[in-house]
């Protein structure tokens, strides 16, 4: 069906090293590894499968990279129960109805003299199912994906939320950028989207998906990447307080917690400083804001307990006495 339709002109990624400075301009500090799957996903045209803990910047890493290279961002979230009406496409049903509504009082001159049923239905068949045509078709994100003239970022987020039926659905596009419809035929990519699939590992994905994917982990950063980060998405903060943030922060990661301080919630926690005017850390400032970086109670309990030396060590890291 597209196949008539113009080609967008082509993404230059020249090397490793301009898709890293392009990710920074965007506004994400990729490291080589991170860098080096993009370039080779872009080249080879083959999805991306990003895994590795929430909140360590996979969905932020999508949109950076249509940020950067100027392409529209198409998201589909995945949840259990998740089909192919909500993904592909879905039929216009109300247009539909108009349309009979419509063609119901032309029925006459359009079956015309015709003698006997046979006939009538005939002339019917001439006119094509015309119901179930492009025109009557709503695209939805896998579809407006492959209809994009000049390309797009396809964001299948949290894939490990949806069912095994429907990893089992997305084979074909992962494969061939294509995908068939039965009413209308296949449908082929007009410019091969780039494509990231996330995961946070809730359940083991099947090894026909991972083949048909490049595989790139995103883990918790080192504390100087961590500054790097925080310093990009948090303009201002002053140089000592980055630095005792990200110690605390890694200090919270070395403790058996049920959920460990993500890079987006050590992000949050910066502007929080901001927000109070907060010069250093001290431990009745890092109480008041700890459930900022802490979600469970439990956690918070736990970190409570160490937190005078955790908050000296914090300053020690940042330069303070």
């Amino acid at each position: 069906m597209n196949d008539a339709l113009p080609r967008g002109e082509p993404i230059s990624l020249p090397s490793i090293d301009a898709v890293e400075q392009g990710l920074g301009e965007a506004g994400y500090i990729a490291n080589r590894q991170i860098s080096t799957a993009v370039y080779m996903a872009h080249h080879l045209q083959k999805p991306m499968l990003v895994e590795g803990p929430a909140g360590v910047g996979k969905t932020e890493l999508a949109k950076s990279v249509a940020s950067w290279l100027k392409l529209p961002l198409i998201r589909m979230q995945c949840y259990e129960g998740l089909d192919e009406a909500k993904a592909l496409y879905e039929w216009k049903y109300g247009k539909q109805l108009l349309y009979t509504q419509i063609l119901k009082d032309k029925i006459n001159s359009v079956i015309g003299e015709a003698d006997g049923l046979t006939a009538a239905l005939a002339k019917l068949h001439a006119f094509g199912d015309i119901f179930y045509s492009h025109e009557f078709l709503e695209p939805r994100p896998l579809l407006r994906a492959l209809e994009q003239p000049h390309g797009a970022v396809l964001l299948i987020d949290e894939i490990d939320k949806s069912d095994q039926e429907f990893e089992a659905f997305l084979l074909e596009i992962l494969s061939d950028y294509q995908v068939t419809i039965p009413e209308i035929g296949t449908v082929h990519a007009v410019t091969p989207p780039i494509v990231l699939l996330t995961s946070n590992s809730t359940r083991d994905l099947g090894d026909a998906l991972k083949r048909r994917c490049l595989h790139l982990h995103i883990g918790f950063p080192d504390e100087k990447l961590e500054a790097r980060i925080i310093a990009s998405r948090v303009p201002g903060i002053d140089a000592s307080l980055l630095k005792q943030l990200v110690s605390f922060a890694q200090q919270l990661r070395a403790m058996d917690l049920k959920k460990v301080p993500s890079v987006s919630e050590t992000i949050d926690w910066g502007k929080v400083m901001l927000l109070l005017h907060a010069p250093a850390l001290d431990v009745e400032l890092v109480r008041d804001t700890l459930n900022v970086v802490l979600k469970f109670e439990a956690d918070i309990e736990a970190a409570n307990k160490q937190l005078a030396a955790m908050t000296h060590k914090a300053r020690q890291d940042g330069g303070l006495a």
